[in-house]
């Protein structure tokens, strides 16, 4: 599949599930029924889905036993049976499992599925999964497991290379849940697995599979080892158990941008593409099953504008008549499916089958990469993630689209800065802050909001002084009086900054309730500098409803204010912090807009175009209103739009899709 396998090419998405066996879950190789792993695949590829995840259960692969005497260990067996005079007995695989799975791969080749393999899948569903030679020990760092381990991928890898069902291996299910370890082992194990996988298949990308990494220095699991290692970064958004991310219903907006968010942010530090490779609501406790269907047709939009290359639900069918754990032990792994236990589909598989049926229709292959206006860039002392989600989901209700780095990667080009709620003395090295002034002194805008970091120089070019610096008891509420609307909110700013200007040229913005400055823009050179004495990322992040509750404060406003020499350069822009928008370059000079309402709610709104713009194409949605340069749309709740804008155009809108 080479370069053009769907994970790795820019612009491809795929929809599918991970699967488990209807009748058994994870049981499914030992209690083998072939017609009902048949007939699953049947179901599931009739509805339109495209690939499939799947897991060699790693004890029932390499069933190993080790046997010995009172005074050490004699040898590996499977059960009593010696190992065969093989290359299979050599690596420990069972040859029975191995035949198993040569059916489920011939059979999803037949009804034109592809399978990404996770390999070592020792952790499923919250219990660890080992064969009986290895319990106790570390499946992460004991050389002996490793040793095993790499022996049954190379075998598995080498036995299943020629399958036309493969679509790619993935390290296997959340490895990184299967152990300790220290960041070194880590990237050992990985380099390990990785590495064996290559000597087999060098044609085929590898998955990371893995979930919660951390970009900072003293992550175990970082986003860039991965991505240094692997070709496929992944992310299993779960407003459930990601930190910061089950503060709101899942059909409004920051749960809905919840997949989008990490996804960017792992494939734009990490450098490598990133699948949402699991999401799921987790059953009927956090979301009936409309709201369940409306959640993951904007997630899926979503995923899709921002070149998240797939999505994958978890799980395909429900396991509550299972009594094994962890089936037995956790209730949110009982009713996941996108079949109910009965048998009957839920909405949600209809909302991926129309999707899948959209994308095949639509006049392109493959989505052009979205505009970028801004960098984001995160940094040592703060909590990374937490500041990373809201600062994604600001910009998206302002209107514009940014990518992530770290502070320790090279500065990268662009028009709009972002430092957000810094923390600590270690927030960029000096060649890196002087560097980003010099871009700023060349033209570009660098917005810094202040947690409790040190920033040297800082009176120079910000054209202020901290007269004291002390710990704030309670809130501080700021009034935005340079801003449009005048945003009033009210923040935790944990550190009380006294601030005089030191030039002329400073700009006072924003002000908390007893005058001192909190909110300045200062000229730099040909650019701006903007400093927010208060860590409103952060706030928001930590706050329930603070994205899309009538009250909750618009510090969207902030944001759209800082980035309006970027927005006006856009071909269009919009008016609802709940629409999102992103710019698509198509030939011809052409422009799709893909236009996503993030609310439960519908939404009639307008979106302005440039001057020498007009609407020329209607891919999907409905147009309440054509003008020179306005745009009356209406958006039913999370739903989305597909427009295109040309240059001059002349001709009126093709008719509706829907």
């Amino acid at each position: 599949m080479g370069a053009d396998n769907p994970l790795t090419s820019p612009g491809d998405f795929v929809v599918g599930c991970n699967y488990w066996a209807s009748h058994a879950g994870a049981a499914m190789w030992r209690d083998w029924q072939p017609e009902v792993v048949a007939r699953d695949l049947e179901r599931l590829a009739k509805v339109g889905l495209q690939v499939l995840r799947v897991f060699p259960l790693w004890p029932d692969f390499q069933p190993l036993t080790q046997l010995g005497t009172g005074f050490g260990p004699v040898e590996f067996r499977h059960d009593e049976e010696a190992l065969p005079d093989d290359d299979a007995g050599r690596a420990g695989v069972s040859a029975i499992a191995l035949q198993r799975f040569r059916v489920l791969a011939d059979l999803a080749a037949q009804h034109g599925l592809h399978l990404i393999v996770g390999l070592i899948t020792g952790w499923m569903s919250g219990r660890l999964f080992t064969p009986p030679a290895f319990v106790g020990r570390n499946a992460l760092t004991d050389p002996l497991v490793l040793m095993w381990q790499t022996r049954f991928v190379r075998y598995f890898v080498r036995c299943f290379r020629d399958h036309p069902a493969i679509l790619a291996w993935d390290l296997g299910n959340e490895c990184n849940c299967m152990g300790p370890a220290t960041r070194e082992q880590a990237w050992a194990w990985t380099s390990a697995i990785t590495n064996a996988i290559r000597v087999e298949d060098s044609t085929r990308p590898i998955v990371s599979g893995m979930h919660s990494l951390s970009p900072a220095p003293t992550g175990t699991w970082r986003i860039q080892d991965q991505g240094e290692l692997t070709d496929v970064l992944t992310t299993h958004p779960y407003p459930y158990f990601t930190p910061y991310c089950d503060q709101d219903p899942v059909n409004t907006m920051r749960t809905i941008l919840h997949a989008t968010a990490e996804s960017r942010l792992y494939a734009d530090i990490g450098g490598k593409p990133c699948l949402v490779e699991e999401i799921g609501t987790l059953g009927p406790m956090v979301a009936d099953e409309r709201t369940a269907a409306d959640f993951i047709r904007a997630a899926l939009f979503s995923s899709w504008a921002h070149d998240c290359h797939g999505l994958l639900w978890w799980c395909a069918f429900d396991f509550g008549h299972l009594s094994q754990a962890p089936y037995d032990w956790d209730a949110y792994e009982r009713e996941l499916g996108l079949f109910r236990a009965d048998g009957t589909p839920r909405p949600v598989l209809d909302e991926l089958s129309q999707f899948v049926q959209l994308l095949s229709e639509l006049p392109i292959r493959k989505l052009p990469p979205r505009r970028i206006d801004g960098v984001c860039i995160l940094s040592e002392g703060q909590d990374q993630w937490a500041v990373a989600y809201s600062t994604f989901v600001l910009a998206k209700q302002a209107g514009f689209d940014i990518r992530f780095q770290y502070a320790d990667q090279p500065i990268q080009d662009a028009a709009l800065y972002l430092l957000p709620s810094v923390s600590g003395g270690r927030i960029l090295y000096r060649r890196r802050w002087l560097e980003l002034l010099e871009r700023v002194r060349a033209g570009a805008t660098l917005y810094v909001s202040h947690e409790d970091g040190m920033l040297s120089p800082f009176t120079a070019p910000f054209g202020v002084e901290v007269l004291t610096r002390a710990r704030r008891d309670g809130a501080a509420s700021i009034r935005f009086d340079g801003v449009a609307g005048h945003p009033l909110f009210t923040t935790r700013a944990p550190i009380d900054l006294r601030l005089k200007p030191a030039r002329a040229d400073v700009t006072v913005l924003g002000r908390t309730e007893d005058g001192n400055p909190a909110f300045i823009h200062t000229p730099y050179g040909r650019g701006a500098l903007y400093f927010l004495s208060a860590p409103i990322e952060r706030e928001l992040t930590h706050t329930a409803g603070s994205f899309h509750l009538p009250n909750a404060p618009a510090c969207w406003q902030v944001y759209r204010h800082i980035a309006q020499p970027v927005l006006a350069s856009r071909i269009a822009t919009k008016h609802h912090p709940h629409v999102g928008l992103t710019e698509h370059t198509l030939e011809d000079n052409r422009r799709a807009l893909v236009v996503i309402n993030y609310s439960p709610h519908p939404i009639s709104t307008r979106l302005s175009l440039a001057d020498g713009w007009r609407i020329s194409e209607v891919w999907r949605g409905a147009l309440a209103g054509l003008r020179a340069a306005e745009i009356d749309i209406h958006l039913p709740a999370n739903e989305a739009c597909i427009l295109v804008a040309s240059p001059s155009a002349t001709r009126h809108p093709s008719p509706d899709r829907t």
